[in-house]
């Protein structure tokens, strides 16, 4: 039951940092008759007026309830938290329904700003227009580039997005194509073996990199699983993915945590924190990072030393970030298998 509770603790965490970003997904899949409704209309409106002057939209808003009242050059595009993927997958369900133009030219401006943010090696930063900071990086942190690839994939294949002209959906393949390769080419190696991804990785050395100050250069037992998954979506996955796939499988079953629980409980002080205790019935835990070569899991505070424990970080940090979870059970024991079979994989 606690590790029930923690999971849905963590759960929330997430849930409460993005949630906003996401409202126009959750609107995303209403009829056709709510679009056209006075209602839907209104919505819609409230999400262009929030769209940047470059096509994006930024994270953390409430894009749909209310219009955006302030000056356009304040808002900064990013695709961070489901940002702007989520307001264009809204207007083009939207478009469909209406036919109202200024929802397709949103759309597609949105598209553009897309295709002109992805580096030539194939991967695409936090924010465009560039910053100065990490979010330059190519980013698989809260699955960006995976969103990205997800929405991309659907404009060249799927029929919802037929509106869209050959060149469009050409466009959107080759950039499915070459975000694949920088995929591919970000894998770390282990002594010769593919593992995983770190969250961000270099824009020109395509190495793993630094983000905020306790999110370093490291092996993600979290977001390896979304880009995992992505590429177990690929309909017929070359010798090259395939690679990639066993190879992240296996690492996440070398570096799996058995045998210890995360524990939410209240300190001497009052104060709510989180601590692993052992817990022979517990099912798998994964670090969010583990040290590129020694695969041992690594917790930093604000201030970026690494440590080995997780009790030798402050209170702030263990409770405000998710330094384990279990990531990669569904992966091993749902997924793959699945993935396995589709394609006739001899069984291991």
């Amino acid at each position: 039951m606690e590790l029930r509770l923690t999971a849905i603790y963590v759960l929330f965490l997430f849930l409460l940092s993005s949630s906003e970003a996401t409202v126009p997904s959750r609107y995303a899949k209403q009829s056709v008759e709510w679009f056209q409704s006075e209602e839907g209309r209104r919505i819609a409106d409230n999400v262009l007026s929030w769209q940047t002057p470059h096509g994006g939209w930024p994270k953390g808003r409430d894009t749909a309830s209310e219009p955006f009242g302030g000056k356009s050059e304040d808002l900064h595009a990013t695709f961070d938290n489901s940002a702007t993927i989520g307001e264009l997958r809204f207007l083009a369900r939207a478009f469909r329904a209406t036919n109202e133009p200024r929802y397709q030219q949103a759309f597609l401006k949105g598209l553009s700003h897309i295709l002109e943010a992805q580096y030539p090696n194939g991967g695409w930063p936090q924010f465009y227009p560039l910053s100065k900071g990490y979010q330059r990086h190519i980013t698989f942190n809260d699955n960006a580039m995976v969103r990205i690839l997800e929405l991309l994939r659907d404009l060249s294949e799927s029929s919802d997005y037929q509106f869209l002209k050959t060149d469009h959906r050409t466009k959107a393949e080759a950039a499915v194509i070459k975000g694949i390769d920088c995929i591919l080419r970000t894998q770390i190696k282990q002594n010769g073996k593919l593992t995983v991804w770190c969250a961000q990785h270099d824009e020109k050395t395509l190495e793993p990199a630094w983000a905020r100050s306790y999110e370093p250069p490291s092996l993600s037992g979290a977001e390896s699983v979304g880009v995992v998954r992505f590429l177990m979506s690929v309909e017929e996955p070359t010798p090259e993915i395939i690679a990639a796939v066993e190879g992240s499988v296996k690492w996440f079953r070398s570096v799996a945590i058995n045998g210890m629980r995360l524990d939410k409980f209240t300190d001497a002080e009052g104060q709510n924190d989180r601590r692993v205790v052992a817990d022979p019935d517990a099912g798998p835990l994964w670090a969010r990072f583990y040290e590129i070569g020694s695969n041992r899991p690594i917790f930093l505070d604000r201030d970026s030393v690494v440590r080995y424990s997780f009790s030798e970080i402050g209170q702030e940090r263990r409770t405000g970030y998710a330094y384990y979870g279990g990531w990669g059970t569904r992966l091993l024991t749902d997924d793959y298998p699945r993935w396995k079979e589709k394609h006739k994989f001899p069984k291991e």
